[in-house]
Formats: structure tokens, sequence, C-alpha cells
């Protein structure tokens, strides 16, 4: 039995449909059930429920043999420990109690760097939680999500794209359906023990510059890059209902990106995942934006 968080999401909703075309019993953990594609709510197991409570976790995680752990978006947090560490003590509470054998969680690159990261700092002390209970890990590290160009589907209509990277600087991008499969990958597999992070550099590396270019090929019309300040971008997520200190946390996780925290390691072929950015760009963004 694999238990997976946050269903419903761009990243575990792939896994859930995976895994069920493995014929894999799962059980999931929904706030809402009824968001679940009919098909997933006749063949898993479904518990109604938030994964930060400790009863709807006890439920879930009885007599699982592994779990996915995903901590959604926590934007009113009082700071991104709060979001990913306070928020996943029940689990690891959980874990240690139904004495759950292996975990495969969500995490991010720069591990070791010294170098505070917001969102990903606290994603990697959520890693030594579960690392704590002692079963065994695997943190999927990973990079910038080719998905998070989606929020962006009305501006690119408008040929424009915007962020807080120097165009013409270059970091790894990955598609969250290649997430999908590498996760699926340690959740079928009952043979690796101990724990480790699993460092990922997705597809390949590009700027907001060479994104823009793409786009303007895949759309055939001129999509241009616009750098915006940090500043206003914390001014305006604290508008749209952000805690200041989670607004803050998304720009240190952006600045320690532009000082070089996902480039640190050289990208193999073993790091890289399948999914180009034009492909992406092909198969998700232009329906989006021309549907």
């Amino acid at each position: 039995m694999i238990v997976i968080t946050a269903p419903t999401g761009q990243i575990s909703s792939k896994l859930v449909t995976a895994l069920l075309q493995q014929n894999e019993p799962i059980r999931l953990i929904v706030r809402d059930p009824g968001k679940l594609a009919p098909e997933v709510r006749e063949r898993a197991e479904v518990v109604a429920g938030t994964h930060k409570d400790r009863d709807v976790l006890d439920q879930a995680l009885k007599g699982a043999d592994a779990l996915f752990w995903l901590m959604p978006t926590f934007p009113t947090a009082s700071s991104p420990y709060e979001a990913y560490v306070t928020a996943s003590i029940p689990g690891a509470d959980t874990v240690v109690r139904h004495a759950v054998p292996r975990v495969v969680i969500v995490s991010a690159l720069g591990r070791g760097s010294q170098m505070y990261a917001g969102h990903v700092s606290a994603s990697h002390a959520m890693e030594d939680l579960f690392r704590s209970t002692g079963a065994h890990v695997r943190a999927l590290a990973l990079p910038t999500f080719m998905d998070n160009m989606l929020r962006q589907t009305a501006t690119i209509k408008k040929g424009l794209i915007t962020g807080t990277q120097p165009a013409g600087f270059r970091m790894p991008w990955m598609a969250t359906k290649d997430i999908a499969a590498l996760a699926a990958t340690y959740l079928l597999d009952r043979t690796w023990t101990g724990q480790a992070s699993v460092d990922v550099l997705g597809g390949e590396d590009l700027s907001y510059q060479d994104i823009a270019g793409i786009l303007t090929d895949v759309l055939g019309t001129s999509i241009r890059y616009e750098r915006g300040d940090r500043a206003d971008v914390v001014r305006l997520l604290v508008s749209s209902g952000f805690s200041e200190a989670m607004a803050r946390s998304m720009m240190d996780m952006d600045l320690a990106g532009e000082r070089g925290i996902n480039n640190v390691i050289p990208r193999t072929a073993e790091l890289t995942t399948p999914t180009t950015f034009r492909e992406f760009a092909e198969e998700v963004i232009k329906p989006a934006v021309t549907g």
C-alpha cells in the first residue's frame, strides 16, 4: 500500500495516474475528495482530510509500505519552517508509530550549500525531520518546475513573461511529469534502503531569455522577457494574501537561485530527465495559451 499526499496537485496527480497504470494499491489523503477524477475515486482508497492532521494520518498510514510526502503551499505561515517542518511533524510522528518502511519526499537542490534559501532551506530541514524517523528515505532534490510558467498564461498571451532573474542567467528546469515518473520509480521499488538525496537537474539549463525565444518559436508570436524587482514582488505577494515572512522566503529562494544554489552540481546524463522545455511548451503551454 502506497500512501500519497496532495493527490490533486500538479505532481501527485500525475503520480497517481502512473501508479494506477501499474495496478498498484494506493491510498490518497485529500482535503476534498470531490476534486479527484471519478476513475481515481473508484480505484484508490481515499482518506478525507489534510495531512497535517494526526487523526487523518493515523488512518492513512496503517499498513502502509511507502509514503509520498509533498507539502503544498502554505502562503500564510509565520515562516517557511512552520510551512515545511512544523506542519510535517504529525507526518513524521505517524511514520514512527506505524513503522512505515519507506518515505519519498519532494525537496530541492542545494543541500549542504550553506546558503539560506527560504523555502529551499526549510525543505532541507523537513528532510532531516523524516530522516530522524529511521525510515528509509529518498528526498527528490529538484530544480525549478517548467509547469510554473503556466501561471503566466495571461501575460504570455500579451507577448510577455516576467521573473526576477537576470535575462541571460541559466538554471535547470524540470517538468512535473518527469518528477512523478521519478517518484513512481522509487515507490514501486521495494529493494532500496538507507537515506539519501536524489539530485535531479531536469531536462536542461535555460535562462528566461532562452524561454522567451522558445515560446516565440512555438507560439509563432514574439514573446519578450521583462525582469522585475524583488521588493515589488514581495509587496505584490503580501497584497494577494501571503504573510510577509512567506513572501520574503519566496524571494530568498529566488536570490539563492541567482547566487547559484541550483547550479553547483555538474549536469550529467544520469541527472537529466527526458522532457525539454520546447516539448513542454508544445504539449502544455501552447494549448493553454491558444485554447
